[in-house]
């Protein structure tokens, strides 16, 4: 679609100058008018070489990553705020682009805008920015422009951004708060040990006491931890680095994600937020009129699982050959046996216990019978994307009661994690103690 650059009056008289996308000259006219502008000159705007460079464009810094999910949330629903008002795509770039600190989200603006009035529309413009705009992003624009209704798309992808963004928090949070109150009970039981135990271990040396035996264990304990303190911090690192080089190969990436969906406590927090966000991804790609293979492509993209990414590619495979998602969601989503994930089973979960549960749970489904037949009848009846809103949004509660229902089960395991290390420790160093008091005095 052409672009053409104007300059117009409004209602008070004052001079504006801006840029349209229309299909014909008259079309761009009519849609400025309808803005409440008197249009005085008009012309397409001319693409420009892509060496050309802009006049007087600041030097920018370097820019490590991506945009972070909440500052691109709050630019989708700002643009669609402008949007809705009325204002020239660009124009409403431009603004937020100015407002926008300096970094990936600012950068990439500039560089979309420049890219439109070069004669791009705006999701070529986006998909020259990938790092901002990922794929998802890109279609639904791209389906907003072919159907003439972009401040729609851009509603509803501001209220998707927002329904993600609200359930990560919820889950990141009910994840964080007890490795925080660990890692400080941790820390704090480690000073204990480094240097309050040496201390009670020097008085019972000096009167060569005859320790109890819960003493003995603890004061070894201690000794441990001043020899090999380096071992405290340094074996969680070693494991943290181990499973990132694990999934660094397809196999052990499949086995860590299978192992972490259906581990003890937290894997059914993992799972139903990859359901709840897929589904919702996929019902608002095919709400915004995106084709149902590269829905699910997109879907496939975004699942941060490698047991859900292989679920969507093997429902791409079955709908080229024509058939419905239901069906093959059934058959894809039972998992099998996968030796890596035996292996964390084995040394996270305890040992042939943790395998002996593995085998039990293995060959579980990771999508629910109830989640397959509302597929099954929002395809039958047409509204396949209003059932995966539905789908999103049970299992978003599930999400919220889960996060509730972890975050207060883990204050009291804590508590009584806590208060009985200190507790054993208090008693272990007191007993003696008291038996010394006792013989000085006696």
């Amino acid at each position: 679609m052409p672009t053409f650059q104007f300059e117009a009056m409004d209602s008070t008289g004052a001079e504006i100058k801006d840029v349209i996308e229309a299909a014909t000259e008259e079309d761009a006219q009519a849609t400025i008018r309808q803005m409440g502008y008197f249009v005085t000159k008009i012309s397409v705007k001319k693409a420009r070489k892509k060496s050309e460079g802009g006049p007087g464009k600041k030097k920018r810094g370097f820019v490590f990553g991506g945009v972070k999910s909440k500052d691109l949330t709050a630019f989708t629903r700002q643009l669609s705020i402008l949007q809705d008002a009325g204002l020239p795509i660009l124009r409403s770039l431009r603004i937020l682009g100015e407002q926008s600190k300096p970094g990936r989200l600012k950068y990439s603006l500039e560089d979309t805008c420049e890219a439109i009035e070069a004669g791009d529309t705006l999701s070529e413009a986006m998909a020259k920015a990938p790092k901002a705009f990922d794929r998802l992003y890109v279609n639904m624009i791209k389906a907003g422009e072919a159907g003439g209704a972009l401040e729609i798309i851009l509603q509803r992808l501001a209220d998707f951004k927002e329904r993600s963004e609200s359930l990560k928090r919820k889950v990141k949070g009910a994840m964080i708060y007890p490795i925080v109150v660990v890692s400080v009970a941790v820390g704090i039981l480690t000073f204990i040990m480094i240097k309050i135990v040496p201390s009670f271990q020097a008085i019972f040396d000096d009167f060569d006491l005859d320790l109890p035996l819960m003493t003995v264990y603890l004061i070894a304990f201690s000794q441990w931890c001043v020899n090999y303190w380096y071992l405290i911090p340094g074996v969680p690192i070693a494991i943290w680095l181990l499973i990132k080089l694990i999934r660094k190969f397809k196999a052990g990436r499949m086995g860590w994600d299978q192992f972490t969906i259906k581990v003890p406590i937290f894997g059914s927090l993992i799972e139903k937020n990859i359901m709840a966000r897929t589904s919702r991804t996929l019902g608002t790609l095919i709400s915004s009129g995106v084709p149902i293979l590269e829905a699910l492509n997109i879907t496939r993209e975004t699942a941060g699982n490698a047991v859900f990414e292989k679920l969507y590619a093997r429902i791409s495979e079955r709908i080229r050959e024509g058939d419905a998602i239901a069906q093959p969601m059934k058959e894809y989503s039972k998992l099998s046996f996968h030796p890596v994930a035996a292996f964390f089973w084995f040394c996270f979960i305890g040992g042939p216990i943790g395998l002996l549960i593995y085998m039990m749970k293995y060959r579980q489904r990771v999508v629910d019978d109830i989640v397959v037949n509302m597929v099954d009848v929002g395809e039958e009846t047409g509204e396949l994307d209003t059932m995966l809103y539905k789908v999103a949004d049970t299992y978003d509660e599930e999400v919220a009661v889960l996060t509730d229902g972890l975050t207060k089960l883990m204050e009291p395991l804590l508590i009584l994690f806590l208060g009985g290390a200190v507790g054993f420790i208090v008693i272990a160093l007191f007993i003696p103690l008291v038996e010394l008091i006792n013989g000085l005095t006696g």
